[in-house]
């Protein structure tokens, strides 16, 4: 007779593997040939805009590189495109399926300078979860034949404000070897970048591999809150993006600097061999309060108290005074 497993042995050996101190560093570059790098950062603080740029000069550096937009907003090709939106994955899915027909590589995928850049798109505004239009994405991919695919590079654009399961894929599943964080001198920014970390480390104790290759600062007003941040999670800046007005005025008009043609071509040329050489760190996360401390104490309301509330400050001007049952004796 078989001798059964204590339960709770079993579960008190998961609960020691997922505290178990994984090594801090992988220093041997991914043994697959093509490295998938997942790029995540605050909506709006320039992630495509860099991705966009990168993607373009690693092209120019001979590396064959495939580009996924997985943000919803689907500005990563918009900006590679000169500003042309390319037909996401979900939507062409949904047409062909109504058609009765399969979606093929090129209806999804198209190229400029070498770089081959599709969108996997989302729902339209309360029509569906973004996550799930990740998932169902990806399910596309494979289909396409994904997995057989000759790149160098597979660069993943995520959006790093959003939590929910699909856009944590790359990470829970293992399907990037490093995750890229674009962020700024703000609050909002690292802090997003302090909760990806977060992730990482959370699926690194239960046995992931995903690690995190470095910080690009981007609009870099030389502050240095981003820098401080770096070194706080022990993590690489790979490159620091200045606040620039032409920068910002040719990212506006769809302008693609990252070319040995641009005046910011070295910047991208050096990123780009920063990226595809900084391997992934297992990084330290920081406190909400350690996060707040990177900041001047007058920006970000030091000192300020948690004062609970009273039932008479939720009723307002209906607060009545309450009947008491307490029984009051008379002094013997």
């Amino acid at each position: 007779m078989k001798d059964v497993p204590n339960l709770k042995d079993f579960s008190d050996r998961l609960r020691d593997e997922a505290n178990e101190d994984l090594a801090d560093i992988v220093t041997e570059e991914p043994t697959k040939k093509t490295q998938i790098i997942a790029i995540y950062g605050k909506g709006g603080i320039g992630k495509s805009f860099t991705l966009a740029n990168l993607s373009h000069m690693m092209a120019e550096q001979g590396k064959r590189v495939l580009l996924i937009g997985c943000d919803p907003k689907s500005d990563t090709t918009s900006l590679l495109f000169g500003g042309k939106a390319c037909p996401t994955i979900i939507e062409t899915s949904t047409r062909k399926k109504l058609a009765g027909e399969e979606v093929g590589v090129g209806d999804v995928c198209f190229k400029r300078g070498g770089v081959f850049a599709m969108e996997l798109g989302g729902p339209e505004v309360g029509r569906g979860c973004g996550g799930r239009g990740i998932i169902h994405g990806f399910e596309t991919l494979e289909k396409l034949g994904f997995h057989d695919w000759d790149f160098d590079y597979v660069l993943l654009d995520f959006l790093g404000d959003v939590v929910c399961g699909g856009f944590g894929l790359p990470i829970a599943r293992d399907m990037a070897q490093k995750v890229i964080l674009v962020a700024s001198n703000d609050l909002q920014s690292l802090y997003v970048a302090n909760n990806v970390c977060s992730a990482v480390e959370y699926f690194r104790k239960l046995g992931g591999n995903v690690g995190v290759a470095g910080l690009v600062i981007n609009k870099d007003d030389g502050t240095g809150e981003a820098q401080a941040f770096a070194e706080s999670v022990d993590i690489p800046i790979l490159a620091s993006i200045p606040q620039d007005e032409d920068l910002r005025r040719k990212s506006a008009n769809y302008q693609i600097v990252g070319t040995e043609a641009s005046q910011w071509g070295g910047l991208f040329a050096e990123l780009g061999l920063n990226v595809a050489e900084a391997p992934p760190v297992r990084p330290a996360p920081l406190s909400q309060d350690g996060l707040l401390n990177l900041f001047d104490g007058k920006e970000t309301g030091a000192g300020i108290e948690l004062v609970p509330a009273t039932d008479e400050d939720m009723r307002g001007k209906n607060a009545k005074p309450q009947v008491s049952l307490e029984v009051m004796y008379d002094d013997a």
